[in-house]
């Protein structure tokens, strides 16, 4: 009877020991979250730590590496580098016209985090644009989306590159512009008309919550149709 018990008992360990070690073998990549609150000097936070591991990742932009959760000058000087290398007014702090490019590159090269953020949940924080679907005819396009709350929006276009100057809470684009209707809504299109046949358009989406909150997405492109 004992030596029965002990032979369970040691196939147990036996068991436990092989279940821990396949525990050990799975990789311990933890995907975070992107980022969805801007970022200035004298903020703390996961979202932050993730901000410097992110731009560490590269001694050109960030050569001090340093993860502290703080966002203080060393942050500003690393964050100002990304925006000249990604052709942003380069103001040294996240703001509207940083917060998508961050985040596509983010997303493409995710780097290891707890998977919180501390981003603002609070009416304050902009809405995210997501799922923009554009329809190009031979002289005029409609520009769709959906937005994580209600939002106003500003669909800027040109047969030229787009430029954007960051500011606090705002973002100066060049280019002609259509605004929608001005209430709020969570699903918005626009309809561009007037356009050149067979022609590359630069455009981007600019969308405002009813609390003031800015958020623009990266620039892309659309073709009209041809004659």
């Amino acid at each position: 009877m004992n030596a029965s018990k002990a032979g369970f008992n040691r196939a147990i360990t036996s068991v436990v020991a092989v279940a821990v070690i396949a525990i050990m073998a799975i990789p311990a990549t933890i995907f975070a979250d992107t980022f969805n609150r801007q970022l200035q000097v004298g903020n703390t936070g996961t979202d932050v730590r993730n901000l410097q591991t992110f731009l560490g990742g590269d001694e050109t932009i960030y050569p001090q590496g340093k993860v502290t959760g703080y966002y203080g000058f060393l942050t500003k000087s690393a964050v100002s580098n990304f925006q000249s290398r990604n052709d942003i007014s380069p103001v040294g702090r996240v703001g509207p016209a940083t917060l998508p490019v961050l985040n596509e590159q983010y997303d493409e090269g995710m780097i290891g985090g707890d998977g919180s953020s501390d981003a603002s949940s609070d009416d304050t924080s902009p809405a995210r644009i997501m799922n923009v679907v554009v329809n190009a005819n031979k002289n005029s396009a409609t520009v769709r989306w959906d937005t994580t709350k209600g939002a106003k929006g500003v669909v800027y276009y040109s047969t030229s590159t787009l430029s954007l100057d960051e500011h606090e809470n705002s973002v100066d684009v060049s280019g002609s512009s259509v605004r929608t209707d001005t209430s709020y809504h969570t699903s918005q299109n626009v309809f561009l008309e007037n356009l050149q046949s067979d022609t590359i358009y630069h455009y981007l989406i600019y969308s405002t919550s009813q609390a003031g909150g800015v958020s623009v997405t990266v620039p892309a492109t659309f073709r009209t149709a041809a004659n």
